[in-house]
């Protein structure tokens, strides 16, 4: 079998590896992961938003990030005041070290499918997980964040490795996801009862 293209259970690796002690903050994190930020640092927000007690500000993040990834930005970019916020190391190491195993299990099925990246398709992606992590963010059900955001995960890294065959599922998994949201609150919606 030959080896997969994929790399970002490695660089995820390195990332752990390099983390500062205590804290570090967006702006490291920005420098330290460079040309495929967009891609990686949604990966990485995501997996953190699948964790209990930091889905909101994580799913902040993916947000932010997926908007600019819609809007043609090649690099996001953070507010000061968000970018130099100290974070702590220990949470992100945490997720990190459980899903760097998964990932690297994934990878061994990743292979560069399809067409090469084009910014149309950054668009679309970044699209998508914008209305992923707007559900993300807005359900307000106990445990709601866990499948958005391994969705966005698995997008991410089809994405970051340009497997054209697994970002179609996984576009199709975030397609069915969202209309399934849709039709429950479309029932919601008509099982209210009619004002007087």
């Amino acid at each position: 079998m030959s080896q997969p293209f994929s790399t970002a259970a490695m660089q995820l690796k390195d990332l752990n590896d390099e983390l500062p002690v205590e804290r570090f903050t967006l702006d490291w994190l920005l420098k330290r992961l460079g040309a495929q930020s967009s891609g990686l640092l949604i990966l990485v927000f995501a997996l953190l938003a699948a964790a209990p007690g930091v889905s909101v500000p994580a799913g902040v993040l993916v947000l932010l990030t997926a908007a600019q990834m819609a809007a043609g930005s090649p690099r996001p970019t953070f507010p000061k005041w968000i970018a130099e916020r100290p974070l702590p190391s220990r949470s992100l190491s945490a997720i990190l070290r459980r899903a760097i195993p998964v990932l690297t299990f994934i990878e061994r099925v990743v292979r560069r499918r399809g067409p090469a990246a084009t910014r149309a398709r950054q668009r679309a992606v970044g699209g998508v997980v914008l209305m992923l992590a707007i559900r993300l963010l807005t359900n307000p059900l106990p445990f709601s964040n866990v499948v958005p955001a391994l969705v966005i995960a698995l997008i991410a890294l089809a994405h970051i490795e340009e497997d054209g065959l697994l970002l179609s599922v996984a576009l199709a998994i975030a397609l069915l996801t969202l209309w399934a949201d849709i039709a429950v609150l479309w029932k919601v919606v008509h099982q209210l009862p009619l004002p007087a």
